[in-house]
């Protein structure tokens, strides 16, 4: 995850207050529960291109040999991989 987990709180909090203030929303339920609805939905947002990095990581496994001899540069497969499973899931990271 890029941005701290510990900033989703605040970055949600001010993003619903500036929405409200700006008149461009309004909420029909409590304001600390539409800051946690968004909280968790950055959170889910935020957490794609982490289960990505995983999915690669393990995708990888198969080729430590090759890897480890010095056959395939990790780093450049690893971004082969992921750049290809945006590309065919249509993932905006």
């Amino acid at each position: 995850m890029r941005i701290p987990q510990t900033w989703l709180p605040i970055m949600a909090k001010e993003i619903i207050k500036s929405l409200i203030a700006r008149k461009l929303v309004e909420c029909n339920e409590s304001e600390d529960h539409v800051i946690s609805m968004l909280q968790e939905i950055m959170l889910q947002e935020l957490m794609v291109e982490d289960t990505l990095n995983d999915e690669v990581r393990e995708m990888l496994q198969q080729y430590d040999a090759e890897i480890e001899k010095g056959h395939l540069d990790y780093r450049s497969l690893f971004e082969m991989t992921k750049k290809k499973l945006i590309r065919d899931r249509n993932i905006i990271v």
